[in-house]
């Protein structure tokens, strides 16, 4: 069994911090459970562009509100407490919090802790040895 909390992430190499959001990384590959978990807060007015080329992710809202685009139709989804995307097919998206936004997302295959997104917004595949 496996029992965390975040204040134990907080302040670690595994805590994200970029200047649009912060990711506190609570399961990992190294974990060897076939995803991984993150809690990440998405800071207000941001505008966020990603594909997740190489994983599935599914991002839970808990906190705040915005939107997320699906850049290859243009079409606009609310986000709000309770709301859920996932992004099964390589979705090149957008999101854009109006207010601060805490998530809970969780990645297939798991990431490792060392990724770090291109220019594409793509987190490269990196596997645990």
């Amino acid at each position: 069994m496996i029992v965390r909390h975040l204040s134990e992430i907080e302040d670690t190499e595994a805590d994200i911090k970029t200047e649009n959001w912060r990711s506190k990384r609570i399961i990992l590959a190294k974990e060897k459970l076939g995803f991984s978990v993150h809690e990440t807060t998405l800071y207000a007015g941001t505008v966020n562009d990603f594909w997740y080329a190489n994983h599935i992710e599914a991002v839970f809202i808990t906190e705040g509100e915005g939107e997320v685009e699906d850049k290859a139709t243009g079409e606009v989804h609310e986000l709000k407490p309770g709301s859920i995307y996932v992004l099964n097919n390589a979705d090149k998206h957008q999101v854009r919090p109006k207010t601060e936004m805490k998530t809970v997302c969780v990645f297939n295959p798991p990431v490792t802790g060392r990724e770090v997104h291109d220019e594409n917004g793509v987190y490269p595949l990196v596997v645990e040895d």
